[in-house]
C-alpha cells in the first residue's frame, strides 16, 4: 500500500508528465514561427505569413494548455512538499519568482500581439511580437531548469544551523550550475525536435494527401533544416549532460548503465541487461568493450564507480549524517540556551556536507544519532535506485533519438533535392513516427527525476523528510481529480490539432488552396 510520501511522488510525477507533453511544442514551434515569419518579412511572399498563421494557431492551442497544467505544479510545492518548501525555499523560489515575473509575463504579453496583431502592428513590429514569443519561452524554460538543476547539484548554497535552512551563497553559481546549463541546452534542443517533428509529420500528411503542396512543402523544408541542426544538438547535449552526471551523480550514470561493479579500464558499455536489484547483478547482459570508458570519462584509460562501491561510500558517508546530525542537535541546544561554543561549530561546519545522509535515518528511525548497524545498512542501501526502470528509460530515449535523426536527415536531403513528393516510404515514416520526441523526451524526464532518488535534493534533503503532513485520502482525491482534469485537457488539445490540423491552411481564409504551381 502507498503511503503519504509514495502518493506524493506519484502524484507530482503525473502532473510533471503530463505538463511536458505541451512545453517541448511551444519551444519548438516558437522558433519555427520565427523563421517562417522572418521569411515573410524579408520576401513578402504571402504564402509566408500564411505559414506563421496556420502554425501559429496550433501553437497558441498547445501553449494555453500548457498554461494550464503548468500552473498546478508550483502550488504543490506548497500543499504537498511543505517541508521541501521551508527547508529551500529562499534558493529554489528565485529562480521559478523570476520565471514568473519576467520570462512568463514577457511570452503571454507577446503571445496575445502575435495572435491578435495582425491587422494592428506593422510587419516588423509583428515580427518583433514574434521573436519576443520565442525568447520568452526559452528564457521560462531557462529559469526552471535553473530550479532544477540545483535539485540535481545543490551548487552556490549552504546549510545554516541557526535558520534550519539551505541558503544562498552565490546567486552566479546558481545560475551558471554546469549541471543546470547542460540540462537546458539538452531540454530546449529536445523541444525543437518536437516542434520540427510535429512540422514535418502535418507536412508529410498533406503531401501524402497532394493538398496545399506548396505551403506543406515550404514548411517541410524549415522544419527538416531547423529538425537536422536540433538533433545535432541534442545528441550532443546529451552527451555533455551524461558527463557532467558522472561527476554530480555517479549513482544515477552507475544505474543507468546498469552497472553494479566498477570496472578496470577500458571499462565497456551495457548495450543489454536484465538488472537484479536483489541480487545487486545482471542476469543476463551485453556489453561493448571500450565503449563505457569513452562515454564516461572520455578515455581509454579512465574509469567510473559502480553501484556496490558507491553504496559501500554511501554507508560511511551515513555514519558521517549521523555525527553532523548529532552536532546540530548540540548546536540547537546550545543556541537555546544562549551560548554557542565554537569548537561545536567547526566541527559541524566540516561534518555538514553529509548530514543529508544522516536524514535518510529518517525513515527507519527518530533518534537518528542512536541508529543501529542494520539501520545503517538499510539507508545506505535506499542511496541506489531502482536500476530496472532507468537502464531501459536511458536506452528508450538514446534509440528513438537515433530512429529521429535518421527520420530528419532523410527529410533534409529530399528537401534539398527537391524530391520530397517523390518519398512515399519517407513520408508516412514522419507521419507514424510523430509521437517518437514525445516518448523519447518523457523518458528523459523520468531519468533525470526518478534518478536522483532517494533525495529531493541531491545529496542534501531525502524525498521522505521533505513533504506534507496529508492523509492518503486527500492525495488520493486529488490524484483522481488531476487525472479527469488532465486527461480533459488532453483529450481536448487532441481533438483541435486534429481538427485544425485536418482543416489545413486552405481554412485560413476561403477559396484559398495552394496548389504545387503556386508562385506566392
Amino acid at each position: 500500500m502507498l503511503d503519504v510520501v509514495e502518493l506524493s511522488r506519484l502524484q507530482f510525477a503525473l502532473t510533471a508528465l503530463y505538463h511536458f507533453l505541451f512545453v517541448p511544442l511551444t519551444l519548438g514551434l516558437s522558433f519555427i514561427l520565427v523563421i517562417m515569419e522572418t521569411a515573410y518579412v524579408a520576401t513578402g511572399k504571402e504564402v509566408y505569413k500564411d505559414m506563421t498563421k496556420f502554425w501559429g494557431k496550433l501553437f497558441a492551442i498547445n501553449f494555453a494548455l500548457g498554461v494550464t497544467t503548468g500552473i498546478t505544479m508550483e502550488f504543490q510545492f506548497g500543499t504537498n512538499w511543505s517541508y521541501y518548501s521551508h527547508y529551500v525555499g529562499d534558493i529554489f523560489g528565485a529562480p521559478l519568482a523570476i520565471e514568473a515575473l519576467l520570462a512568463f509575463f514577457l511570452e503571454s504579453t507577446f503571445v496575445g500581439l502575435f495572435l491578435f496583431g495582425w491587422d494592428r502592428l506593422s510587419k516588423k513590429q509583428h515580427l518583433i511580437s514574434t521573436y519576443c514569443v520565442a525568447f520568452g519561452s526559452n528564457l521560462s524554460a531557462m529559469w526552471i531548469l535553473v530550479a532544477n538543476g540545483w535539485m540535481q547539484f545543490p551548487a552556490g548554497s549552504e546549510f545554516n544551523f541557526e535558520t534550519m535552512r539551505m541558503e544562498m551563497t552565490s546567486f552566479l553559481d546558481l545560475w551558471l550550475n554546469p549541471a543546470a546549463q547542460h540540462k537546458l541546452l539538452h531540454t530546449l534542443s529536445s523541444g525543437y525536435v518536437a516542434g520540427a517533428m510535429f512540422v514535418l509529420a502535418i507536412s508529410a500528411f498533406y503531401i501524402l494527401k497532394g493538398r496545399d503542396l506548396a505551403f506543406a512543402k515550404r514548411s517541410f523544408a524549415i522544419a527538416a533544416t531547423f529538425g537536422l541542426v536540433a538533433t545535432g544538438s541534442t545528441i550532443i547535449m546529451g552527451d555533455e549532460s551524461a558527463y557532467q552526471t558522472v561527476t554530480d551523480q555517479p549513482v544515477k550514470f552507475a544505474a543507468m548503465e546498469g552497472e553494479w561493479h566498477t570496472q578496470p579500464a577500458p571499462a565497456s558499455w551495457t548495450l543489454f541487461a536484465i538488472p537484479n536489484q536483489a541480487e545487486r547483478k545482471n542476469d543476463a547482459e551485453i556489453k561493448i568493450p571500450f565503449m563505457g570508458g569513452m562515454i564516461a570519462t572520455r578515455s581509454l584509460d579512465g574509469t567510473y564507480p559502480g553501484l556496490i562501491d558507491l553504496e559501500v561510500a554511501n554507508t560511511q558517508r551515513v555514519r558521517n549524517g549521523i555525527v553532523a546530525y548529532g552536532l546540530l542537535e548540540e548546536l540547537r541546544a546550545q543556541k537555546k540556551a544562549g551560548q554557542i561554543d565554537e569548537a561545536t561549530k567547526a566541527q559541524f561546519l566540516e561534518a555538514r556536507k553529509d548530514l543529508g545522509f544522516g536524514l535518510l535515518l529518517k525513515r527507519y528511525t527518530d533518534k537518528v544519532v542512536d541508529a543501529t548497524e542494520s539501520q545503517i545498512r538499510a539507508a545506505a542501501a535506499d542511496s541506489i535506485p531502482n536500476v530496472t526502470p532507468l537502464f531501459w528509460s536511458f536506452r528508450v530515449m538514446s534509440g528513438l533519438a537515433g530512429v529521429i535523426g535518421l527520420l530528419i536527415l532523410g527529410a533534409f536531403v529530399q528537401a534539398w533535392r527537391n524530391k520530397t513528393d517523390k518519398s512515399g516510404l519517407l513520408l508516412r515514416g514522419l507521419l507514424w513516427g510523430l509521437p517518437l520526441p514525445w516518448v523519447a523526451i518523457e523518458c528523459g524526464w523520468f531519468l533525470a527525476e526518478y534518478g536522483r532518488q532517494p533525495w529531493a535534493i541531491q545529496d542534501v534533503l531525502p524525498v521522505g523528510v521533505a513533504n506534507s503532513s496529508l492523509g492518503t485520502g486527500d492525495l488520493w482525491f486529488s490524484i483522481g481529480l488531476i487525472c479527469a482534469l488532465y486527461t480533459i485537457f488532453l483529450v481536448a488539445e487532441m481533438y483541435l490539432m486534429f481538427k485544425y490540423g485536418r482543416l489545413g491552411p486552405s481554412a485560413l481564409k476561403t477559396g484559398r488552396y495552394y496548389f504545387e504551381q503556386s508562385t506566392k
